[in-house]
């Protein structure tokens, strides 16, 4: 039974994600930004819980990820909607996954089982975007200089970091999967 309470904190983590829309939709950016902080507290403590008692599983290899993209895409999404969020940016973002993901498919198609192992510059793409997110929401919810300092860090520049870092990202995934096909062939 203790071995699944990573996998029930990354379905908690998912379940989140359309009453954290709904409060960014209807504006309530204080409500909302508790809920990504949950939902950002659960994702360490699932993964931290995973690697100390090795709890780790198949689905929780594929969950884990998924709920961080569902997150962020639904974000992404919602902000952009309202105006808080270049979509530019979102394209960047959503388009990235979307490649990553067929890509990882047609792999599995061809070839064998994808070993789902993120390298660092994934992780600190999918860290930068949910640092941009919540300071977009701090932005939002006016708490004096703290928001007009999130806003400042974010407006152009930080956008621009944030999209040159998924770009990087994914060609990173794209050329490592490429040399692994091209192996695999061989």
């Amino acid at each position: 039974m203790l071995r699944s309470i990573p996998n029930i904190i990354t379905l908690v983590r998912i379940a989140l994600i359309a009453p954290t829309a709904w409060l960014l939709l209807d504006e309530r950016y204080l409500a909302g930004l508790v809920l990504v902080a949950i939902a950002g507290l659960s994702d360490a403590l699932d993964g931290a819980l995973a690697r100390r008692f090795s709890w780790s599983s198949s689905f929780g290899a594929y969950a884990d990820p998924l709920a961080d993209k569902l997150l962020v895409g639904t974000l992404f999404v919602v902000l952009v909607w309202q105006g808080h969020v270049p979509l530019w940016l979102a394209v960047v973002a959503i388009s990235r996954d979307v490649i990553i993901m067929l890509g990882a498919l047609a792999y599995r198609l061809i070839f064998e089982k994808v070993e789902l192992n993120p390298s660092f510059i994934s992780k600190l793409n999918t860290a930068m975007q949910i640092t941009m997110l919540i300071l977009v929401l701090v932005g939002l919810v006016a708490v004096g200089a703290l928001s007009e300092f999130a806003i400042a860090v974010l407006d152009p520049w930080g956008f621009v970091v944030v999209a040159t870092i998924g770009v990087t990202s994914g060609v990173d995934y794209v050329f490592t999967w490429s040399r692994r096909a091209i192996q695999e062939r061989e």
